[in-house]
């Protein structure tokens, strides 16, 4: 191919007529995929104009949609998973399971430990605070607790499954778009997820500490231990045991849901309310075939957008020349995490910023580090930047489904804020052990 020369004013048309249309779609909330098709039309007339053909156009944007394709599947299957779980009466045992363990004494730690447990297994931070965040919510404004440090408690947990568990769409997008395996880039991330849960452990026990309310455990009264169905453990277990087992994900879905749906049947539901279940979601918890379509289509055309981006290296030359005069790990990760945050501030969205973030320095990693590193840094910042921003679509989603306002319960999210600087200082310490190993290198 040959070489392709775009201005910085072109590039920046591009980008300001792309972020516009996000904004402008998430103001009047419509469909992403809407909001992104001026930005990719804009991109296609731009190479067009420098004399690409439509037909290769047609082709790099099609190589585009297929890095994301195994994304897509994934997020296919994760729309049946709630509302199958749902039906079949999973998740209900799992919440009365978790209510029944909380103590007013410990109520913070215990409620971030449950919402850290629920989206691990469910992989969504807006899944995990509908199911399981609205009853402890409820629990805590009834002990008139503080509502802030309640939600703070609770996000953080959520954002740990969201961020880091297998089963995470944006777990799975992040390994897609910097082309790390998923075991790889979860152990990756160990390091950074342990300390920040310790930190987050400490934190709510702190805040915890210096209540009493007796040692009375309140909880669903009518939960007996000798009532659990076995059986329903079966579709949540499927999954942590394929992945253990390293089978495809794909295949831990569909097996999961197909097991759930027969649980289903077996518990009375009809096949017709089981069908418009895995259409239209379930109040109150979410999924649906129907609400995923369009965000289906939004990560379709991202990729597109991102393999012309790509192909034709429009923004690459720019990004080269802004980290030339890196001086290492340190510097590297501070101006990806800065790249990240301006993304995540004006897209107002988790996947854009990390499909962006991602291609543009994936060369420059790749080259000077290894993607891995890479992965590391983009989790500990653009994973997480989304949960921030008060007109974030998934921050605004949190705040809504607990009642809470975003910034009063922000200070409180120690897994949100903590994760950029513990990223930051692994990459310093990094950066120290390679120079103290090349200086006695040299030395000897």
């Amino acid at each position: 191919m040959r070489s392709w020369n775009f201005t910085l004013r072109q590039v920046l048309a591009v980008i300001a007529v792309t972020l516009s249309g996000v904004l402008v779609s998430v103001s009047l909330e419509f469909p992403l995929f809407f909001g992104f098709l001026p930005g990719y039309s804009a991109l296609t007339i731009l190479v067009l104009s420098k004399g690409a053909r439509l037909k290769e156009v047609l082709r790099i944007s099609w190589a585009g949609v297929k890095k994301t394709r195994g994304v897509i599947y994934i997020l296919l299957l994760v729309s049946f998973l709630l509302p199958s779980w749902y039906i079949s009466g999973v998740i209900q045992q799992l919440v009365s399971m978790a209510l029944y363990l909380v103590t007013p004494n410990h109520f913070y730690v215990l409620s971030f430990i449950i919402c850290l447990v629920f989206s691990m297994i469910l992989g969504t931070s807006v899944g995990t605070l509908s199911a399981v965040g609205i009853p402890l919510m409820s629990s805590a404004l009834a002990l008139d607790l503080s509502s802030a440090i309640t939600a703070g408690a609770l996000v953080s947990g959520a954002f740990v499954g969201d961020r880091t568990s297998p089963f995470s769409i944006s777990h799975q997008l992040l390994s897609h778009t910097v082309e790390v395996r998923t075991g790889k880039q979860f152990k990756k991330l160990l390091p950074t997820t342990i300390t920040a849960i310790c930190v987050c452990v400490i934190f709510y026990m702190v805040m915890d500490s210096g209540r009493h309310y007796g040692t009375t455990v309140f909880s669903n009264q009518t939960f007996e231990w000798g009532n659990l169905s076995i059986i329903k453990f079966l579709p949540p277990f499927i999954l942590v045991a394929f992945v253990v087992l390293r089978v495809r994900i794909l295949y831990a879905f569909i097996c999961s849901v197909l097991s759930a749906c027969l649980i289903g049947v077996a518990e009375g539901a009809g096949i017709f309310f089981i069908l418009e279940a895995l259409w239209y979601g379930v109040e109150g918890i979410g999924g649906g075939l129907s609400s995923m379509l369009f965000l289906l289509l939004f990560l379709a055309l991202a990729g597109a957008y991102n393999g012309m981006m790509e192909g034709y290296r429009i923004i690459q030359p720019l990004l080269d020349r802004w980290l030339r005069n890196s001086k290492g790990l340190f510097n590297d990760s501070i101006k990806t995490i800065i790249a990240t945050f301006i993304i995540s501030m004006i897209s107002a969205n988790q996947t854009l910023p990390i499909i962006l973030t991602g291609r543009s320095f994936l060369h420059h990693w790749n080259e000077k580090y290894d993607k891995s590193e890479l992965a590391r840094t983009m989790g500990d910042s653009t994973m997480v930047f989304p949960g921030m921003i008060p007109w974030s679509v998934l921050a605004i989603m949190c705040s809504t489904i607990l009642g809470v306002p975003i910034l009063s319960y922000l200070p409180y999210a120690v897994f949100l804020w903590i994760l950029p600087i513990l990223t930051l200082l692994l990459s310093m310490y990094k950066q120290s052990r390679t120079v103290h190993h090349l200086e006695a290198k040299s030395t000897n």
